[in-house]
């Protein structure tokens, strides 16, 4: 009986195997590495992507605040504007009302009361003077009372002093005077 002797062909096949198993083996590092390697690239050109929108959106965001701020102060500069344009109207409208009450403080005053200072605040009037009595002071109330630009007359005080043999009222009268814009507004 021949010897045929089949173990240096088992032992070939086995190291080829084994080669090809290590060249399999050595590919799929290689395949898992150029894997991970692109994977890193396209996560890292994605992150790159979004932090450039990133900094154009903070750029956008920026000019825009700038333009808020531009805007706000704008808004400050016509409320001031508006305010000033009010202020304005006001005394435009009040323009004629000082001559009314001087007009009217002229035809109310009766003979043997004169007056000795005057001053308005807001439109409450404080009418200060000298009358020969204090029936004189009652009448200038009474006028006052029945006046169209003039109302509301209240006596803060009326003293009698006697100066040599004549006597005479020193007399404080607060009077309202009737504003334009009030009639104005009642007829609307």
């Amino acid at each position: 009986m021949p010897r045929i002797n089949l173990l240096p062909w088992r032992e070939e096949a086995r190291k080829k195997r084994q080669r090809e198993f290590g060249v399999a083996a050595g590919g799929a590092v290689v395949a898992g590495i150029l894997v991970v390697v692109l994977a890193m690239f396209a996560y890292g050109r994605m992150i790159s992507e979004q932090e450039a929108r990133n900094d154009r959106l903070k750029a956008e965001i920026a000019e825009i605040e700038k333009s808020i701020k531009e805007i706000d102060e704008l808004e400050l500069k016509k409320d001031r504007l508006l305010a000033r344009m009010e202020i304005i109207d006001q005394l435009q409208k009040s323009r004629p009302e000082i001559v009314h009450l001087f007009d009217e403080v002229a035809r109310q005053v009766p003979e043997g009361v004169y007056l000795t200072g005057m001053k308005q605040t807001g439109a409450r009037v404080e009418v200060q003077g000298v009358a020969q009595s204090s029936t004189r002071v009652s009448a200038l109330m009474r006028r006052v009372d029945d006046s169209e630009w003039l109302t509301d007359p209240e006596v803060e005080k009326v003293e009698t002093t006697t100066s040599g043999s004549s006597r005479q009222s020193n007399f404080t009268v607060y009077v309202k005077q009737v504003r334009l814009d009030a009639d104005m507004e009642e007829a609307e």
